[in-house]
C-alpha cells in the first residue's frame, strides 16, 4: 500500500512532465500556471488511494487521477472569473494576470484536456467512468449555479445550503473515489460506497472551511479571517445564525447584512460575537462530527482487509481536525 506522501510524490513527478501542455502555448500558460501552484492535491490523491485498495499498480490509473486534477483547476479558472476574485492560492487569478478571455478559453481548454485524461482508462471500464464523470461535471455546475442564487437571498434553508455544497464541492470529491475504485475493477456496491466515503468528507471540507474563515488562526489558515462575514457569504455559520439567534441579535445581524458602510474590524468582531451567544461553533463542529462519523460507516461497507484502509482513516482525521 502506498501512503498519501508517496501518491502526492507520484502526482506530482506526472504534473511536472507537463504533457498536457500543447501549441498554441498561450492557450496553455494559464493551466499549468494554476497547475504548478499547488494545492493539497487531495482529489487525484484519493483517486489512487481508491484504487491501491484493490491494485497495487496504481502508474495505470495515474494520467486518469490527473484529468479529475485537471478538472478540478478548470472549475477553479471560471468560478474566479464569475466571482471576480483576486487572488487564488496566495497568487493573482488568471484572469488578473491575463484577462477574463484568456481565463475563460484556458479553462475551456482544460475541461477538454480534463476527458481526454480521465478515458486513458481500461476501454472495459470507460463508459461507466464517462457517465460516472459526466454526472460529477453536471452536478458542479447545478452547485455553483446554486451559489450564484443565494447570494441575493436572505431564506437560505439548511437543506438547501448542504445540498449545494454537496454539488459544488462535494461530488467532485465522491467522484475521485467513485473513479479510482471502478477502474480497479471494485464490485460496484463497494464504489458506490466509496462514492458516498467521498461525498461525506466533502461535505466536512466546506464546513470547515466556513468554520476556519471565522474561528481559524490567521497564520495556520493561510489567509484573512472574517472575509466571509464581510461580504455576507451564505456559510453554514451565517444560516444557522439567522435561524438561532434571538432578539437583539437576529436583529443586529440583519442589520449588519444590509450595510453598505461599515468598519471591517467592527463588523468581524461583532458578528462574531453574534455566532458565540448562538451557540454557533459547537452547532458546526456537531455538523462536521455527524458526517465524519457517516463517513466511517459507509468505509465499513468497502469489503478489503482493514490495513488497506488505514490511509482512509487518516485522510478523516485529516480532513476533521485540519486548520488549513
Amino acid at each position: 500500500m502506498y501512503t498519501i506522501e508517496q501518491l502526492r510524490d507520484i502526482i506530482r513527478i506526472e504534473l511536472e512532465k507537463q504533457e498536457y501542455v500543447e501549441e498554441p502555448y498561450s492557450l496553455f500558460e494559464p493551466i499549468q500556471y494554476i497547475m504548478e501552484d499547488g494545492g493539497k492535491r487531495l482529489r487525484p490523491v484519493l483517486a489512487l488511494l481508491a484504487y491501491n485498495l484493490y491494485r497495487d499498480d496504481v502508474e495505470k490509473a495515474l494520467k486518469s487521477a490527473i484529468g479529475i486534477e485537471i478538472f478540478h483547476n478548470y472549475t477553479l479558472l471560471h468560478d474566479d472569473v464569475m466571482d471576480d476574485a483576486e487572488l487564488r492560492r496566495g497568487r493573482q487569478t488568471v484572469h488578473k494576470k491575463w484577462n477574463s478571455n484568456v481565463a475563460i478559453l484556458s479553462g475551456d481548454a482544460a475541461a477538454i484536456t480534463a476527458y481526454k485524461y480521465i478515458e486513458t482508462c481500461e476501454d472495459r471500464y470507460l463508459r461507466r467512468v464517462i457517465d460516472g464523470f459526466n454526472q460529477v461535471a453536471m452536478d458542479v455546475c447545478k452547485g455553483q449555479q446554486y451559489d450564484m442564487e443565494f447570494e441575493d437571498r436572505e431564506d437560505v434553508a439548511e437543506e438547501e445550503y448542504i445540498q449545494m455544497i454537496y454539488l459544488k464541492t462535494a461530488v467532485l470529491i465522491a467522484g475521485s473515489m467513485r473513479h479510482g475504485a471502478l477502474i480497479a475493477g471494485a464490485p460496484e456496491h463497494e464504489y458506490k460506497a466509496l462514492y458516498d466515503f467521498g461525498g461525506y468528507l466533502g461535505l466536512v471540507f466546506q464546513l470547515q472551511d466556513d468554520y476556519l474563515d471565522v474561528y481559524g488562526d490567521v497564520e495556520e489558515f493561510g489567509k484573512k479571517i472574517g472575509g466571509d462575514i464581510l461580504c455576507n457569504k451564505k456559510t453554514y455559520l451565517l444560516i444557522k445564525a439567522l435561524e438561532l439567534a434571538e432578539g437583539k441579535d437576529k436583529i443586529s445581524l440583519k442589520n449588519w447584512m444590509k450595510k453598505e458602510n461599515f468598519d471591517p474590524v467592527q463588523k468581524i468582531k461583532e458578528v462574531t460575537e453574534i455566532y458565540n451567544r448562538a451557540g454557533i461553533k459547537e452547532v458546526v463542529k456537531a455538523k462536521i462530527d455527524t458526517y465524519l462519523e457517516k463517513s466511517r460507516l459507509a468505509l465499513q461497507k468497502v469489503d478489503v482487509p482493514e490495513e488497506r484502509k488505514k490511509c482512509f482513516y487518516e485522510m478523516i482525521d485529516y480532513i476533521g481536525e485540519r486548520k488549513k
